[in-house]
C-alpha cells in the first residue's frame, strides 16, 4: 500500500511506496489532499494489476513514473528538476526518518552543507556540478583557515563524502542522474600522524625548543598512557573525587577503549556483572542498522568501580547522567567534566577521551594480545591506527625477524 507525505517546503504531496524491493518517494504535483488521495488510490490499483499479472512494466520504463501514470507512460526521456544545491540539501534532510542518524552526525552534515554552498554556490544547479568544479572546491577549501591553520585534507574529504552521499540519494529519488562528480577527485597529501609516544618522550622533544604551538599540540595528540600511568591517574581522581560521576566516566573509557559517544549512550543494564562484560552500543560500524553492539570484558577494576557507582547512582537508565535531569550527559557536559577533573593535575596534558581509547589499544598490543581481540574490543580500527602502535612491540618484532635466521 502506498502512503502520503506532505512536503511543506514545496507545498506538494508525495507518494511513498515499495516496488521490486525498492522504496520510492515521488511528488504528486498537487497540494490538494483530495487529489493526492485519488492519485494514491489509482497507484494502489496499478500495483495490484501488476501483482495479478494483468499489467507488465516495460523494460525501458521509469518504474516510478510508469506506476504513477497508471501504466500509461513507458520509455521516454526523463526531465529532471533543476534543483539548486541548497534545495537538494533541504529535500535530503526532509527525507530522513526520525532517529535514522545521530544528532551529532546531522549537525556535522549541516556544517558540510554550509561549506559546500559557500564555495560551490547555493544557487548552483546540482545536476550541473562537474568534476572540475569539485576539484576547484578542494583547492579553495584548502586555503580556508580554522584557528590559524589550513583546513586539513581529511576534513575536505569528509565534506565531499557527504556530497556524494546526498548525490546518490538524489539519483535513487529520481531528482538527479549519473555518476557523482566527486568520483576521481584528488586531495592534497598530508603527513601521517605521529606514532604514539610516552609522556617522557614528548617532554624530551619539547624541551629542546624551537617548536611552534601547532607542533607541540600535535605531539600531545600522540600521547599514550602506559598502564601504570592509567592506574596513577585514576587513583588520583578517586582520591580527590571519590567513586563519583567523573571517576566512573574515566574508568569506563580507560578500561574499555570505548568512544566518547559510546560511553555517553551506555545504559546501566548494559553491564552484566555475572558474565563479566559490558555491552557497547555502536553507531559507526553498521550501515544497515542504526545501532550495533559489541561486548568488552570487564577488568576487575572497572567491575568494582561500576558496582560501587551504581549504588550511588542518582537514578534513571543511563550509566553517566546529569543528576538533575537523569538524561545522558551531553558531549559538552562530558568535555567540561573531563577538563575540570584533570585541571591542575599532572594529567591536564591529556587532551581528550581519545587518549584513553588509543592507550587501551596500545597497552594491549604491548602485552602481545592477539590483534583480533583488540579489534573486537575496540569495534573498528584502521590499518593506519595499528601502524601507530606497532613500534610498541620491539620484542615481538625482533623475535619474528630472528625466526628467519634459525635453523
Amino acid at each position: 500500500m502506498a502512503s502520503l507525505r506532505f512536503d511543506p517546503r514545496s507545498g506538494y504531496y508525495f507518494a511513498r511506496f515499495r516496488f521490486q524491493g525498492r522504496e520510492y518517494s515521488r511528488s504528486l504535483k498537487t497540494g490538494s489532499l483530495r487529489e493526492a488521495r485519488g492519485a494514491v488510490a489509482r497507484l494502489d490499483d496499478t500495483l495490484r494489476l501488476i501483482e495479478q499479472g494483468r499489467l507488465e512494466v516495460p523494460v525501458d520504463a521509469d518504474w516510478g513514473e510508469f506506476l504513477l501514470s497508471e501504466g500509461k507512460i513507458t520509455g521516454r526521456e526523463k526531465v529532471l528538476p533543476r534543483l539548486s544545491l541548497s534545495k537538494l540539501f533541504e529535500l535530503y534532510e526532509d527525507s530522513l526518518p526520525a532517529g535514522s542518524k545521530e544528532d551529532s552526525t546531522l549537525k556535522g552534515e549541516r556544517t558540510h552543507f554550509s561549506h559546500l554552498k559557500r564555495h560551490l554556490g547555493k544557487s548552483t544547479v546540482a545536476q550541473e556540478l562537474s568534476p572540475a568544479a569539485i576539484q576547484g572546491y578542494v583547492a579553495t577549501r584548502s586555503r580556508d583557515k580554522w584557528h590559524g591553520k589550513n583546513i586539513q585534507p581529511e576534513t575536505i574529504k569528509k565534506e565531499l563524502t557527504t556530497l556524494r552521499l546526498v548525490w546518490n540519494w538524489g539519483v535513487n529519488q529520481g531528482v538527479l542522474q549519473g555518476q557523482s562528480p566527486v568520483r576521481g577527485v584528488k586531495y592534497p597529501k598530508r603527513d601521517e600522524k605521529l606514532p604514539f609516544m610516552t609522556r617522557e618522550e614528548i617532554e624530551h622533544v619539547i624541551s629542546r625548543g624551537g617548536l611552534s604551538d601547532e607542533e607541540v599540540a600535535s605531539l600531545w595528540d600522540s600521547l599514550f598512557l602506559r598502564k601504570e600511568e592509567i592506574t596513577d591517574l585514576l587513583s588520583q581522581v578517586e582520591r580527590s573525587e571519590g567513586v563519583s560521576l567523573p571517576y566512573a566516566m574515566l574508568a569506563f573509557v580507560a578500561d574499555t577503549g570505548a568512544r566518547r559517544s559510546e560511553v555517553l549512550r551506555s545504559r546501566i543494564d548494559d553491564f552484566d556483572f555475572r558474565a563479566g562484560t559490558v555491552l557497547i552500543r555502536e553507531k559507526k560500524r553498521s550501515r544497515a542498522n542504526s545501532t550495533s553492539y559489541r561486548r568488552v570484558d570487564l577488568t576487575s577494576r572497572l567491575k568494582s568501580t561500576m558496582t560501587e557507582w551504581f549504588e550511588r547512582h542518582p537514578g534513571g537508565q543511563y550509566t553517566l547522567c546529569n543528576p538533575k535531569t537523569l538524561q545522558p550527559l551531553t558531549v559538552h557536559e562530558a568535555h567540561r567534566l573531563f577538563k575540570r577533573t584533570l585541571k591542575g593535575t599532572r594529567w591536564s596534558v591529556v587532551r581528550g577521551f581519545h587518549v584513553f581509547r588509543h592507550s587501551f589499544a596500545s597497552n594491549l598490543a604491548a602485552l602481545g594480545v592477539d590483534q583480533r581481540f583488540i579489534d573486537e574490543w575496540l569495534g573498528h580500527q584502521t590499518e593506519e591506527m595499528r601502524r601507530r602502535y606497532r613500534h610498541l612491540l620491539p620484542d615481538l618484532r625482533r623475535k619474528a625477524i630472528e625466526g628467519l635466521a634459525t635453523a
